[in-house]
């Protein structure tokens, strides 16, 4: 009897890894904007077409990447986060298992463009369905600027599973939302279409929380903090008389 057990081709492993880790438009953003932030960004830039399906775009001026890592990054289990079984239990970072950027680049066209502060010049590296078609140097600022365009062109079947543009955009604002109001010290901006949705300074949690939902939060805000041996809880809560019957608005963030 033959033998049945096949290694998996690369690109096709990729795919199926792809499916856990990039299920819609949001799903990038939220991938993308948390690299940005592990990078040790200050300023983050969001821009998507179409709800995400034409275009998700990430440009952050944080410490990027050589031409080597550049290459790297889009490797299954390639990563910086971690190096030893120790490091598990001691992650101080939003990702670490290294799948993210190989699972995006098997669904989608990925233009990764990205420059450390040291070096005089990048490296802008093409990649569509997890096949590298063009790398070369570019002359660019500090930091990191990637596109993801036609999100699943290679897979249809996933393409056609996809939301209305206002529903998937929904998601992408829920992910952007969450981010933004646990980092209120990195400006962060978001553009759809070419419109400008959020333009969000460094500022305090509670100029954050105003910036983010209006300013009527304003007037609704009370600060609460408590601190034991074990514990630290700090944040804001809306008073009695604002109080809302959805859980839509209620954020927690542990560190």
């Amino acid at each position: 009897m033959a033998d049945i057990i096949n290694l998996l081709p690369e690109y096709l492993a990729n795919q199926i890894a792809a499916g856990e880790v990039v299920q819609r438009p949001a799903s990038v953003v939220k991938e993308l904007v948390e690299n940005a932030v592990d990078a040790a960004a200050t300023n983050i830039q969001l821009i998507v077409k179409e709800a995400g399906k034409a275009l998700i775009q990430v440009v952050d001026n944080g410490m990027g990447m050589s031409q080597t890592d550049a290459r790297m990054s889009f490797e299954r289990h390639a990563t910086s986060k971690i190096k030893s079984t120790e490091d598990l239990f001691r992650i101080r970072t939003m990702g670490f298992r290294g799948e993210a950027l190989a699972s995006i680049a098997a669904v989608a066209q990925v233009e990764l463009k990205t420059k450390r502060r040291e070096a005089d010049t990048g490296t802008r590296l093409v990649i569509e369905g997890s096949e590298v078609v063009s790398q070369e140097p570019v002359a660019m600022p500090d930091g990191t600027n990637l596109c993801v365009k036609n999100l699943f062109f290679n897979v249809p079947a996933r393409r056609n599973f996809l939301k209305s543009n206002a529903v998937e955009m929904r998601h992408i604002l829920d992910e952007f939302t969450r981010i933004a109001l646990s980092y209120p010290n990195i400006a962060f901006s978001l553009y759809q279409n070419d419109l400008e949705v959020f333009q969000l300074p460094a500022a305090k949690l509670s100029q954050r929380i105003v910036a983010v939902f209006g300013k009527s939060y304003k007037e609704q805000l009370a600060a609460c903090e408590e601190n034991t041996p074990m514990v630290k809880v700090s944040g804001y809560i809306g008073k009695p008389e604002f109080a809302k019957k959805s859980r839509g608005e209620q954020f927690f963030f542990c560190e």
